[in-house]
């Protein structure tokens, strides 16, 4: 049986609510501009009026996609039609074992995506598309992270749009957010009008099960309730909402300088505990011992933290 992520949610207002589910998009390399897509979309009676829960599932794989575009990417469009997806490994970090990271996008006779093969040049945490040649102008694409739900539906969740002859390595950030609204499966939305105020479902932290249930005053109350090793792995141990499980997978972490105006490196770390030690940084060359800087994940919060110890040639830093 195939491992899911799932969202219960709850209407405890006094009001018919719609609710849509969407996810923190993915790190992209080059920082093109990027586009996130609704995944799922129902309206839920109060409970007080009989309403019971809804549930929002999604296959717990790692999946590149593509997608022919119907026009630009808008707000409340539905981002494309032809899909296709490729079941897809991440780069391990050093010394892991190599995954099969990177496949190559196919135009004719169909849209499609090659069987993934290893290589050496996406950073960790990341898998790559290689698109075809074609010209943009007449038939544009959009690629990027994509999911599936059990019954087969598919959803690019974030996503670029593509270019002819280009890499593009997506690294993707497992945190799920519901919010009030109704953007079907698909509609292109504003991730970060979006996020505010929403109801964060934190799956980095090992926890795949999720009851979300949304209060007469507008706010929110998420628990926890199933933890997994991610992308289908069996843990050997049950936590309990009151014993938060040791992250399992590294996080993408993004470092601002000290104003915190801008990121000037991203990495990965294990959590974002004093001390926070940051892998595979993107420019270590622009960290500097006992400098101060603005640490966190993709999206914050961040913290000012004093960078302690600095090996560029590893690519680590470590702040307090």
């Amino acid at each position: 049986m195939a491992t899911l992520f799932t969202i219960n949610i709850v209407n405890n207002s006094n009001s018919f609510q719609n609710f849509y589910v969407f996810q923190q998009p993915a790190i992209y390399t080059g920082g093109p501009q990027v586009y996130s897509n609704s995944l799922w979309s129902q309206g839920i009676l109060p409970s007080s009026q009989g309403g019971s829960s809804s549930t929002f599932t999604m296959l717990q794989q790692f999946y590149a996609g593509v997608q022919q575009q119907i026009v630009p990417p808008a707000v409340g469009a539905v981002s494309g039609y032809s899909s296709a997806i490729q079941a897809i490994g991440l780069t391990p970090a050093a010394g892991g074992a190599p995954t099969n990271n990177t496949t190559n996008m196919i135009i004719s006779p169909a849209l499609g995506l090659t069987p993934p093969t290893s290589t050496a040049g996406p950073q960790t945490g990341a898998f790559r598309i290689v698109t075809a040649q074609y010209n943009p102008t007449v038939t544009p694409y959009n690629a990027g992270s994509a999911s599936q739900s059990p019954s087969g539906l598919v959803t690019l969740s974030n996503f670029v749009v593509a270019q002819p002859n280009q890499n593009i390595d997506c690294q993707p950030v497992l945190q799920f957010y519901v919010q009030t609204g109704n953007y079907k499966s698909g509609t292109v939305i504003n991730f970060t009008s979006s996020s505010v105020n929403a109801a964060l479902c934190n799956a980095t932290t090992g926890f795949v099960t999720f009851n979300v249930s949304y209060n007469i005053d507008g706010t929110w109350s998420v628990t926890p309730s199933a933890a997994t090793l991610l992308m289908g792995q069996p843990r050997t141990a049950v936590h309990t909402q009151a014993q938060a499980p040791a992250p399992l997978l590294l996080q993408p972490a993004e470092i601002k300088n000290e104003a915190g105006t801008a990121v000037i490196c991203t990495g990965n770390a294990a959590n974002f505990n004093e001390p926070v030690t940051v892998q595979n940084l993107s420019n270590p060359g622009l960290i500097h011992l006992h400098a101060e800087y603005q640490v966190g994940p993709v999206g914050g919060p961040y913290t000012g933290r004093m960078c302690t110890d600095i090996d560029i040639a590893a690519g680590t830093a470590t702040f307090s």
